[in-house]
């Protein structure tokens, strides 16, 4: 099984990548396949790669479940 998290973007480090939170881990991510991504965005991320945006809400939604499960931390912007 695969399992596609939502992140939310930190840092564009050029035209097709970015830096992401990933409960607490921040990593260099691929955003070749998904278009005008800004700094504050969610996106779903699977193996490296933004596979499109998420809106805020549905994006914390999904991030505290996942924290409930124990699965990852609950990264709610400051």
């Amino acid at each position: 099984m695969c399992l596609a998290i939502p992140a939310r973007v930190e840092q564009l480090t050029g035209a097709d990548a970015a830096i992401v939170n990933l409960g607490g881990v921040r990593k260099e991510i691929s955003l070749a396949l998904v278009a005008d991504v800004a700094v504050g965005d969610y996106v779903i991320v699977h193996v490296g790669y933004a596979l499109q945006k998420l809106d805020e809400e549905e994006a914390l939604q999904t991030l505290a479940m996942f924290a409930e499960m124990g699965g990852i931390a609950d990264e709610s912007p400051a």
